[in-house]
């Protein structure tokens, strides 16, 4: 299984992330490129290479080319991530971010969502922070994201509001549940763009995980402290043993009575491509003993508020179930094994370090039976005993 583990004993901002994120790997042209199907002028990505206390990495800046006196709505930022031509699960993450954010502010000033007046987080450099950082995620195709106690910092920080304590009202309530420490330095070390990325993207906070260490990022914090490197530390690397307590996940149901079935497999599809592990429906006798169809969607926590977006306006629910529950999946891999059809792809499943299945991946299966007129059952059962004798 694939991951990375987040060390922010430095805490996290937009461009800390961006800076790591580069430094782990991401082609800095394939996110600048990624980054102008936004459309939104007036910015550009000052990528440089720098050090604090010894440790080299990447110092991410996003410059302003024109001053912006734009205060934006969610709905402002929705219509430019929409309107982009980035693919759907890049445009469904930078939402569930960006919502978050709204939340979070929301909360804190008492008031809707939908009223929620974003000044600095309504900036091009938010914008291209998170939506960097929905691409860069993507980009790694990972399983999962560990992040160890966060480090919110110490003093004050001067914003719209005037001058708070650290770390910000936004920032607190993005937290909530997270494991974090406090005044390990004498700046805002997390910013609530930061938090808001970490909040969304994370699955696993502060618990152990035993990995193979593939690469490590560092990203450059604009800071500079005596002590402690203003500096994000990220490693991708693969778990060596699936834990045992498994891991978060959500299953998302609702009861449908009234919608044409043909209209499942566009849903199911839309479901699949924004990031759904598993889309299933069951057949139920309803009130009035109306037959009815069960929905059921299970998914990652970043994804459940753009499935749920999805659930509601393509299917005529009226109403969304939320569970959260643990799930255990199998470590995985995948190989080439020469058969009498050719080279085949196998997935090979591990638990607890002990292979418990081998099959052929069916795409390739069903290809081979069209191109040789056999029945599918023939060639999975001839590919298997070619494995099996050799």
């Amino acid at each position: 299984m694939k991951l990375l583990y987040y060390d922010c004993f430095s805490g996290i901002s937009g461009d800390m992330n961006l800076g790591a994120m580069i430094d782990l790997g991401v082609d800095p042209e394939y996110l600048k490129d990624e980054l102008s199907k936004l459309n939104l002028g007036g910015w550009k990505l000052d990528i440089t290479h720098d050090q604090r206390h010894g440790l080299y990495g990447t110092k991410v800046t996003v410059v302003q080319t024109k001053h912006e006196h734009v205060h934006r709505h969610l709905s402002d930022i929705y219509k430019i991530i929409d309107s982009s031509s980035l693919d759907v699960k890049i445009k469904g993450l930078s939402k569930q971010i960006f919502r978050r954010l709204a939340e979070a502010e929301a909360s804190v000033h008492k008031i809707p969502v939908e009223e929620v007046h974003f000044h600095e987080v309504g900036a091009t450099d938010a914008i291209i922070d998170i939506v960097g950082a929905a691409i860069c995620y993507h980009a790694l195709n990972v399983d999962e994201v560990h992040v160890s106690v966060i480090e919110t910092g110490g003093g004050k920080v001067k914003c719209e509001h005037g001058v708070l304590p650290v770390p910000a009202p936004a920032t607190v309530e993005l937290l909530k549940n997270i494991p974090v420490r406090k005044g390990g330095v004498d700046f805002e070390a997390t910013t609530p763009t930061g938090a808001a990325i970490i909040s969304t993207l994370g699955n696993v906070f502060n618990k152990p995980v035993n990995m193979k260490i593939l690469r490590t990022g560092h990203g450059i914090g604009q800071k500079d402290h005596p002590e402690v490197p203003n500096i994000l530390r990220v490693f991708l690397g693969e778990a060596e043993e699936q834990s045992e307590e498994g891991h978060d996940a959500f299953l998302l149901e609702c009861n449908i009575d009234d919608m044409n079935p043909e209209h499942y497999d566009y849903i199911s599809e839309k479901l699949f491509s924004a990031g759904a592990s598993d889309v299933y429906l069951s057949n139920v006798i309803m009130k009035k003993s109306r037959p009815g169809t069960v929905l059921s969607v299970i998914c990652e926590k970043n994804a459940v508020d753009t499935l749920k977006e999805i659930i509601f306006s393509e299917s005529t629910t009226l109403g969304i179930r939320c569970f959260s529950f643990k799930k255990e999946t199998l470590l995985r891999t995948f190989e080439k094994i020469e058969t009498r059809y050719g080279t085949v792809t196998f997935k090979r499943s591990f638990y607890r370090g002990k292979e418990v299945s081998l099959k052929p991946e069916y795409e390739e299966c069903r290809r081979i039976a069209m191109e040789t007129g056999k029945p599918l059952k023939e060639i999975y059962n001839s590919i298997m005993f070619d494995v099996n004798n050799k």
